[in-house]
């Protein structure tokens, strides 16, 4: 893709997956970030959404969802998306969808689907306080070219360079609010939105927040470990990045991805090579919208210590 291009790519193009047979689908487009493996999950997540909600009743709402990302998505070649009807139950529905490429599955997701319960009895998390409104935060295609002008290097203004003019052409809009720590937990909050959502219902406005679930996820726990980009291999030098498995659940139909949502991340977790982020969604007016939990590889650029001749094995 040329992020130099200045328009937006449409978040209706990108879901729109092609029909082949029943329970089978496959992508139009796909997007690779910079500097990424593959395609980005998030886009994959949603597009395995639109794939399980065509073979689901409208009376019965998408939830939660689980998947595991097993091999980096290539743009190159589309994904198909098999869908499996698990079970179809009086109150809830459960499906499972099969992503591949070239014949080896890529990624995999359960998912389930309710009747609304409207009259059950309900609690909400409040939102956060004072974190600044989307409007007296900075955008981050704005930031990214600050960084460009002040980079010490060519190598390093490219890199912030291309970062902008992806974030121009993504189809979703950021801007920082800030972290901080809590308990010595790092908390991230930020507001995100689509630049341009079709007129749609609520099934389809959960398909696209499953793709703003994953942008900028897995990174919370890059930084709590104080990883950088661009340092000599070290403890402190970040080496590779990548989800491993992402879950989602959701506690309102009333949902609007075109106004600003605010995502508030904690990492508690990262050793092992392996982080875990949680993430709550709000909308503007503190209501609580969603859950993400995700855990992924995060890796310095350390190498474990070679084996000596004493103690390798001989088998």
């Amino acid at each position: 893709m040329d992020y130099k291009l200045t328009e937006p790519t449409q978040i209706s193009s990108l879901l729109d997956i092609e029909t082949l047979d029943v329970n089978l689908y496959r992508s139009r487009e796909l997007i690779l970030p910079p500097r990424a493996r593959g395609v980005f999950g998030g886009l994959v997540i949603s597009q395995a959404m639109v794939a399980a909600t065509k073979s689901v009743k409208p009376e019965y709402h998408l939830h939660s969802l689980h998947c595991y990302f097993i091999l980096n998505a290539s743009p190159a070649t589309p994904i198909y998306y098999n869908v499996d009807r698990v079970r179809d139950g009086r109150s809830y529905v459960t499906r499972a969808v099969r992503a591949a490429q070239r014949g080896k599955a890529i990624f995999m997701m359960v998912c389930s689907y309710q009747k609304p319960e409207p009259w059950q009895p309900s609690y909400r998390s409040p939102m956060p306080p004072n974190v600044p409104s989307p409007e007296e935060c900075e955008d981050e295609a704005v930031f990214y070219r600050q960084r460009a002008a002040a980079a010490d290097s060519e190598h390093l203004k490219n890199v912030w360079t291309t970062g902008a003019e992806y974030r121009d052409r993504s189809p979703i809009a950021i801007r920082t609010a800030g972290d901080h720590y809590e308990g010595g937990v790092l908390v991230s909050c930020t507001w995100m939105k689509a630049k341009h959502v079709p007129e749609c219902d609520l099934a389809y406005q959960k398909c696209i927040l499953g793709y703003l679930s994953d942008a900028l996820f897995i990174g919370a726990g890059s930084r709590l470990l104080g990883l950088r980009y661009q340092i000599e291999d070290g403890p402190k030098s970040h080496g590779i990045s990548s989800t491993l498995d992402h879950s989602i659940w959701f506690y309102t139909d009333n949902l609007d991805c075109g106004d600003w949502l605010l995502f508030e991340t904690r990492a508690p977790q990262a050793g092992s090579g392996r982080a875990l982020v949680h993430r709550r969604v709000f909308t503007r007016d503190g209501v609580l919208v969603a859950h993400f939990s995700q855990e992924g590889v995060v890796r310095a650029r350390v190498f474990p210590p070679k084996e000596s001749e004493q103690t390798r094995s001989k088998l």
